[in-house]
């Protein structure tokens, strides 16, 4: 992954959401388009300069589905999510 010109400031963090693939009972692949959903699982991209920030840079993180702005940085998207709107770090 680029370098991300973009710094969270205070108690944000910037995260690259996951999208999950839809494989339907019968083991048809649905395309990202077909699904409705929007993500709620992504990888920490940046972290913002609160002492309040509980999440580290590379973490897997589970957040509220409908939280955070939406950005676009050179084509690939994003998502600006306050540091209360994070809700767990998943370990390997």
């Amino acid at each position: 992954m680029a370098k991300i010109n973009v710094i969270p400031l205070r108690d944000y963090v910037l995260i690259k959401p996951i999208v999950a693939d839809k494989k339907t009972d019968s083991g048809i692949y649905l395309p990202e388009t077909a699904s409705q959903e929007k993500p709620q699982e992504g990888k920490v991209v940046a972290v913002g300069t609160s002492e309040k920030i509980s999440v580290k840079k590379n973490q897997k993180v589970i957040f509220s589905r409908y939280s955070g702005t939406e950005i676009a940085v050179d084509g690939s998207e994003y998502l600006l999510v306050k540091n209360d709107d994070v809700l767990a770090i998943v370990e390997a």
